[in-house]
């Protein structure tokens, strides 16, 4: 309702709640009209991705197609691509200023206009998608993102997870640190700010752009997702090495934004529905990013002919501690910087030594490695 706080996750009937997460949850049940008789809701999704794009783009279509059937009908979200309506990086304005009530797209992507956003994807060796989705959830990292954003008119939150990156695509072997020096590669995130300390040279470029960039030597290196996803934009036409792992991305979390007066605007229950559609794409996203990328991973290794390799141990050691020193300086550039990369160590310091006791021994087990 107008004048609602959007801090947190706004206050709806029980009825509201109940019945949006179970359907949603239920992966869309055959549900009558949430919103029976009421005058039809239509709104603008501008995205960051090509139309349909195997991962992210197919959240964005899932959200939009969830919300209609959730509703009735009665709430129907219009989807452009990339390029469509406003570029793939300006849909923060366009949904800021109003020009589209909604966005799916991905934080890092406002690093020079709010520094802070990259934590919201992703933090080089930082959480994997399970501890960040638990770190935004129940470690207070939902209130701070809301806080970041506030001043934009906008609301955040998670949209979707592909899952663990890959390190990226490179057109030359990485051999040693001296191989890095002059590389022009696209990594966005403090990834890049990493990479460009160890001697390579960022270029930032949106994701429509990047097969043609890599083709024509524009690019050496890029990374981007997973292997459903890199397959889908043809980087194994340009490129042979597919390296791991992806230190600058353990996490995948796709970004919708509200424009904070249009998502108050709506009646509570199409509030709830669309805020449960974005929180269900979590789950399904990551099952999905999980499922593909492994059978993608063997049609580019056994079709393709790529070849998976491994940073040196010394190249991963230096990334590791240039992360460590990147991480130290962006904390202190400004106290929201902080307050929020304090936050996120403080999930990582709680979260990990259970991930390690539960997930790492238990890999090595399986794999006979223990």
């Amino acid at each position: 309702m107008a004048g609602t706080s959007l801090r947190n996750r706004p206050k709806v009937s029980r009825r509201a709640v109940l019945g949006a997460s179970a359907i949603a949850g239920a992966g869309l049940l055959a549900a009558p009209a949430v919103a029976q008789g009421r005058a039809g809701t239509e709104w603008k999704m501008v995205t960051s991705w090509p139309r349909n794009l195997p991962g992210p783009g197919t959240s964005a279509q899932r959200i939009a197609d969830s919300v209609e059937e959730l509703s009735g009908g009665s709430f129907r979200i219009r989807l452009y691509g990339a390029g469509e309506l406003v570029p793939a990086l300006g849909v923060f304005d366009a949904v800021s200023a109003g020009t589209a009530q909604m966005a799916h797209t991905a934080s890092f992507f406002w690093q020079g206009k709010i520094p802070a956003s990259v934590v919201f994807t992703a933090v080089p060796f930082g959480l994997l998608p399970h501890e960040h989705i638990s770190w935004i959830e129940q470690g207070g990292g939902q209130a701070l993102w809301d806080r970041l954003y506030e001043p934009f008119g906008l609301k955040p939150v998670m949209a979707g997870n592909t899952g663990v990156q890959m390190g990226g695509w490179y057109k030359r072997e990485i051999d040693s640190l001296e191989d890095l020096k002059g590389l022009k590669i696209r990594m966005p995130g403090l990834g890049g700010e990493v990479m460009r300390r160890l001697g390579a040279t960022p270029v930032s470029l949106p994701p429509g752009e990047l097969f043609q960039a890599l083709q024509t030597g524009v690019l050496d290196a890029t990374e981007f997702l997973g292997p459903w996803s890199d397959r889908a934009m043809g980087f194994q036409k340009a490129a042979k090495s597919y390296y791991t792992p992806g230190f600058h991305e353990p996490n995948g979390t796709g970004e919708a934004l509200f424009n904070t007066t249009a998502l108050e605007g709506l009646p509570e229950d199409l509030r709830a529905i669309v805020l449960e559609a974005c929180r269900a794409e979590n789950g399904r996203a990551l099952a999905e990013s999980d499922w593909e990328n492994a059978g993608s991973l063997k049609l580019l290794q056994e079709e393709d002919g790529v070849t998976v390799r491994p940073y040196p141990d010394d190249v991963l050691a230096a990334l590791r501690e240039t992360a460590a020193k990147v991480l130290v300086e962006f904390a202190e550039k400004d106290p929201l910087n902080r307050e929020i990369l304090d936050s996120y160590e403080a999930a990582r310091t709680r979260l990990a030594p259970w991930s390690s006791v539960a997930m790492r021994r238990f890999l090595a087990a399986r794999d006979g490695t223990a």
